[in-house]
């Protein structure tokens, strides 16, 4: 047996190494949760350990996985088809980190579906994966190949009695769909637009029917922690953090790029240990911790430990942990202009505050970045912010929207006033 890892999601990935066939994944150890567990091991069992380990979802939100699993409906209780859906549908701006795992290693990600399609009895399983990730969808679709010619996906797998299907969906690129309930309508053939909860997709999601939605991340964490225990996935974080976490980091720093560490790393390791600092030139300003919908950190925060309770003590959200560093040279305002822009295109239009309120703001703040700006335009933003805050939209992401402008507001007024008064771009 090899060694314990301490770093289970990225052991078998490696920069410029093709991913592991079936034959050299199982000779890594591979399947080997999935052969000890279909058929000795009681379904219910398998939530309970995910539980147990206090894995949280990884897409953003951190709800406890094996709470989610919990409130589906057993097959008692509900009869009748169910499935497993993987939110592989990366399109939050600085994010980056399934993208490693469904490239690098997808064997990984077939071997979670089939655990945690067998603990919530689900017998067919989909990935929705973001239409733009051509390599992602083709290595999937290999290993899908490989795992059903090795009788580990299909009908009676392993003698077990137990079946399952897995088919890869490639989405038509829009960002709504990163929200659980629109990629379900999307799935399903339908506009991608978000669903009203309750009900939630456990009880009634694709078709009708129960539903666990779970991102890439989070499905790539359970044969680990199948394999080696709770209590194994809860000792591998710091700070008072379970787990491990897939960190990213980008913008002017030396090594931007994905970092497999301990949860619960602080933000200065992920900059200065594993991105190498800012680049020659370049100094630090503020940081979004956790992707486009978060808002900023600055430099003075850069020791907070990276886990969702200590970035929602500090006003800001760990999100997808991919950070987006804004240098001293970088307009703020430019900034958070190119931001909007992206959420104001990627509205689904369902409800008018998201509609129209997202390209009112885009065309704000381009104004004041061109010396157009007045005084009460600042008041006008201000104002957003609150109109397209939590409660205000139909789903999550006009308030994400929102996070970076509030809090650029607060950090960054000097900035807006000085191009207000000026009119014109100091950095231009």
């Amino acid at each position: 047996m090899s060694p314990i890892p301490t770093r289970p999601l990225t052991r078998n990935i490696a920069r410029g190494r093709a991913p592991l066939t079936i034959g050299e994944y199982e000779r890594a150890e591979g399947y080997v949760a999935v052969r000890d567990t279909l058929g000795n091991l009681d379904p219910a069992a398998v939530v309970q350990m995910v539980a147990d380990s206090g894995l949280g979802g990884c897409g953003g939100g951190g709800f406890p996985t094996g709470r989610k699993w919990q409130l589906m409906p057993g097959v008692a209780q509900r009869p009748g088809p169910r499935y497993l859906v993987v939110n592989a549908d990366e399109m939050e701006p600085g994010t980056f980190k399934d993208r490693l795992l469904l490239e690098g290693d997808p064997h990984q990600m077939i071997e979670g579906i089939i655990l945690s399609a067998y603990a919530v009895q689900a017998n067919a399983a989909y990935i929705f994966v973001r239409g733009e990730y051509v390599t992602a969808i083709e290595r999937l679709n290999v290993a899908i190949a490989e795992a059903e010619a090795a009788g580990l996906l299909g009908q009676n797998i392993l003698g077990s009695g137990y079946d399952l299907s897995i088919q890869v969906h490639g989405g038509a690129g829009r960002y709504i769909c990163g929200e659980e309930t629109a990629l379900l309508n999307s799935l399903e053939g339908r506009r991608a637009i978000p669903r009203s909860k309750p009900p939630f997709p456990q009880v009634n999601g694709l078709w009708g029917h129960p539903t666990i939605v779970n991102n890439v991340e989070t499905i790539c964490n359970v044969p680990h922690i199948v394999r080696y225990g709770a209590a194994w996935y809860r000792d591998l974080g710091v700070n008072g953090a379970v787990g491990t976490k897939i960190y990213g980091v980008s913008g002017k720093v030396n090594r931007p790029g994905a970092f497999e560490l301990p949860m619960g790393t602080t933000m200065r390791t992920m900059i200065e240990d594993c991105a190498g600092g800012m680049k020659p030139g370049y100094h630090l300003r503020a940081v979004l911790p956790g992707g486009a919908s978060t808002a900023f950190l600055l430099e003075d925060q850069m020791d907070v430990p990276m886990t969702f309770a200590d970035m929602a003590k500090r006003g800001t959200r760990l999100g997808t942990g991919t950070a987006i560093v804004l240098d001293d040279r970088t307009c703020p305002v430019g900034f958070i202009a190119n931001l909007q822009q992206f959420f104001a295109r990627e509205s689904c239009g369902w409800c008018a505050p998201c509609r129209d309120g997202l390209p009112w703001v885009e065309r704000t703040l381009k104004s004041i970045e061109a010396g157009k700006g007045v005084e009460s335009d600042l008041d006008v933003l201000l104002e957003m912010t609150e109109n397209l805050g939590p409660g205000r939209t139909f789903c999550a992401l006009a308030p994400g929207a929102m996070a970076s402008l509030q809090s650029g507001l607060a950090y960054f007024a000097d900035d807006f006033k000085q191009h207000i008064d000026t009119k014109a771009c100091p950095w231009t």
